[in-house]
C-alpha cells in the first residue's frame, strides 16, 4: 500500500499544488494548506510531514495516510581532506547510490545520480562495472538534493550552487525521471538552469528532447575520445548513436543558443591520449564551441589502466588553446574516499 501513495518530492511544482489543492478541498480546508505544505516541500526542506508545524495535527496525518515524502536514508559518509563529501543514500527498498559535494572557491557543487549502476558498461567508469539495478524515481533524484543541501547546511559548507546529473547511471536513459527532475530543481527550489548541467555518453533522443525544453540547462557529453573507433572501445553505446550523427544532434542544440556544451574527456594513458587525437578533438569542439574538460584518469577496480602523464596533460591543454578552445584540466578530487563515479558503490559490492 505504501508504494501506491504519490511521494510529493517527485511532483513538479504546478502538479504538486494542483495534487494538494484537490486534496485539501476534499477535506474541507482552505486552499492556502497547499501553499503551506509547498513551503515546507521547496522552501524549508522539511524530511517528514510531522515538521510542517502550521498545519493542524489532524491535516498532518490525513497527508501522511494520503502521500509518501520520503528522501534517501544516510548509508555512508565519506569525507576527504580535499572537502570532498561523498554520500551513498539507501533507497526505500534497500538498493543504494551516490551523489557527491565539490568545493571549489565560492562554488559548491553536487554530483547526483540518476540511475541505481548502468547498463552502459563503459569501460572507464566504475558505475558500470557494478552492473544495472533500476531507474531512479524524480523523488529520488531529488531526495538527493535535499538531503545534501540540508547537509550541507548543517556541516558548515555554505549553500549548493551547481547540480550535475554526472553521478551513477545515464541520465538521458532516465528521461521518465530526470526531466520532472529538472524541472522540480528549476522551479521548485529556484535553482538556475544555467546552473544544473546533465551529463551523457551521447543518447541521442534525450539530447534532442532537453534542446526542445525552453530552460537553458546545460550539456555535457563524455566524449572521452574524438574518432569513432576508438570511441567504440571505450563507450559501447557508440555503436548504436555514432558519432556524426551524436554531432549533429550537438550542432542542432547548441543553435538553441545559450546553454554552454562541455566535452569531458578522461585521459588514460596510452589509451586515449596520443597526440595525433588533438587536431580532431580541437575540430569537434569548434564545431559545437565547446568547453573541454581534460580529466586525469581516476584508478577504479577492474582496469588496469594508469592516468596520462602531467606532460601530456599540458600538452591537450596547450594543444587545444592553441587551436582556439576553451579548456581547462579538472584535477580528480576525493581520490582518498573513492569520489570517482561508482567507486564507493562497488567497493560496498565487493565487501558485500
Amino acid at each position: 500500500m505504501t508504494s501506491e501513495r504519490p511521494n510529493l518530492l517527485g511532483m513538479p511544482p504546478a502538479e504538486l499544488t494542483e495534487l494538494l489543492g484537490g486534496h485539501f478541498e476534499a477535506r474541507g480546508q482552505p486552499r492556502y494548506r497547499a501553499a503551506q505544505v509547498r513551503e515546507w516541500v521547496f522552501g524549508n526542506t522539511a524530511r517528514s510531514f510531522d515538521e510542517m508545524t502550521n498545519l493542524p495535527a489532524r491535516e498532518r496525518a490525513a497527508l501522511a495516510e494520503a502521500f509518501r515524502f520520503q528522501e534517501p536514508e544516510t548509508d555512508i559518509v565519506s569525507l576527504s581532506s580535499d572537502g570532498t563529501a561523498k554520500h551513498l543514500w539507501k533507497l526505500h527498498d534497500g538498493e543504494v547510490v551516490e551523489s557527491v559535494l565539490i568545493p571549489s572557491g565560492s562554488r559548491l557543487t553536487l554530483c547526483i545520480s540518476s540511475q541505481a549502476g548502468c547498463a552502459l558498461r563503459c569501460k572507464f567508469c566504475a558505475t558500470g562495472w557494478s552492473g544495472f539495478a533500476r531507474q531512479l524515481s524524480a523523488a529520488a533524484i531529488v531526495g538527493q538534493y535535499r538531503a545534501s543541501v540540508r547537509w550541507a547546511r548543517e556541516n558548515d559548507r555554505g549553500a549548493v550552487t551547481n547540480v550535475v546529473f554526472m553521478g551513477m547511471g545515464e541520465p538521458l536513459a532516465n528521461r521518465k525521471a530526470v526531466m520532472p527532475a529538472l524541472s522540480i530543481l528549476n522551479g521548485g527550489y529556484g535553482l538556475g538552469a544555467r546552473r544544473i548541467t546533465v551529463s551523457t555518453v551521447g543518447v541521442i533522443p534525450g539530447i534532442e528532447a532537453l534542446a526542445r525544453r525552453r530552460e537553458q540547462f546545460r550539456l555535457a557529453l563524455s566524449l572521452h575520445a574524438p574518432v569513432s573507433e576508438l570511441r567504440a572501445e571505450l563507450i559501447p553505446l557508440e555503436k548504436r548513436y555514432p558519432l556524426d550523427q551524436l554531432m549533429r544532434a550537438l550542432e542542432a542544440f547548441n543553435r538553441k543558443g545559450g546553454r554552454r556544451i562541455t566535452f569531458e574527456y578522461t585521459m588514460i594513458r596510452g589509451v586515449n591520449d596520443d597526440p595525433a587525437l588533438l587536431a580532431p578533438l580541437a575540430g569537434l569542439a569548434r564545431r559545437v564551441q565547446a568547453f573541454v574538460n581534460l580529466i586525469p584518469f581516476n584508478p577504479i577496480p577492474y582496469v588496469d589502466w594508469k592516468p596520462s602523464l602531467r606532460g601530456r596533460v599540458n600538452e591537450f591543454r596547450d594543444g587545444l588553446e592553441d587551436g582556439g578552445v576553451p579548456v581547462a584540466v579538472r584535477e580528480p578530487r576525493g581520490r582518498d574516499i573513492d569520489a570517482a563515479c561508482g567507486q564507493l558503490r562497488a567497493r560496498r559490492q565487493q565487501s558485500a
